[in-house]
């Protein structure tokens, strides 16, 4: 059995809860601040800026725009990738996925209680957490999605049960997860639900993540 370390300086299982992962070409002509503060009254716990499109300045400045609207709220902002943007902004956390920067080098150079994510495509990847100072792991992904279209075959809720059966570090599922599928895939192991489309598209993002919170609290 893999059995994954402890994390370096963890990070509240709550705080993962509802994840909301920015798309700025699926939020229909609106601002990502104004579609990250409506999910935010709804509910969201955690939200990670991942605009691979946007040159360094402009990353750095939505990062900042979106750390000043979730400061009040105490809701972590995670970049996603780009480790000199997180140390600019002074995020709370980090993510990595398998192409980014290797997490030993990453950790090296964030301060000690900034904490780090890394995307899982496989059950290699997944053995390979054990050894590595993260503080958790984002399934990816678990249900095919047009968001996500440079990763691996998806998991699928076996697939998702299977990480579960072999690490004690949190998981958070992203991929092709909406209302409907919400509660089984919370039930096959996730910790924390990860979501772009289904924030960033939704017409109304405060409805749609409070009609979230509410599925998911009902457990």
């Amino acid at each position: 059995m893999v059995m994954a370390m402890a994390p370096a300086r963890g990070v509240a299982l709550q705080a993962l809860r509802l994840y909301l992962v920015t798309d700025q070409a699926s939020a229909g002509g609106r601002t990502l601040t104004d579609v990250v503060a409506a999910a935010v009254q709804g509910g969201v716990t955690c939200v990670q800026l991942r605009e691979k499109q946007l040159n360094t300045r402009d990353f750095l400045a939505q990062a900042m725009l979106l750390k000043t609207l979730l400061a009040p709220h105490d809701i972590p902002l995670v970049i996603n990738d780009r480790i000199d943007v997180a140390l600019a902004c002074a995020a709370r956390g980090v993510h990595l996925g398998q192409s980014d920067m290797p997490v030993a080098q990453a950790r090296r150079l964030l301060p000690p209680e900034v904490f780090i994510g890394w995307s899982v495509e496989t059950m290699a990847d997944v053995a390979r957490s054990a050894s590595l100072p993260i503080d958790y792991l984002g399934v990816s992904p678990i249900h095919a999605t047009p968001t996500k279209t440079d990763t691996q075959v998806p998991w699928g809720l076996d697939g998702l049960r299977q990480v579960r059966s072999v690490t004690t570090l949190p998981l958070v599922a992203i991929g092709g997860i909406h209302a409907g599928n919400a509660r089984a895939v919370l039930s096959a192991g996730a910790d924390g639900l990860a979501l772009v489309s289904a924030l960033c598209a939704a017409p109304d993002p405060r409805a749609a993540a409070a009609a979230l919170r509410q599925l998911m609290d009902a457990d």
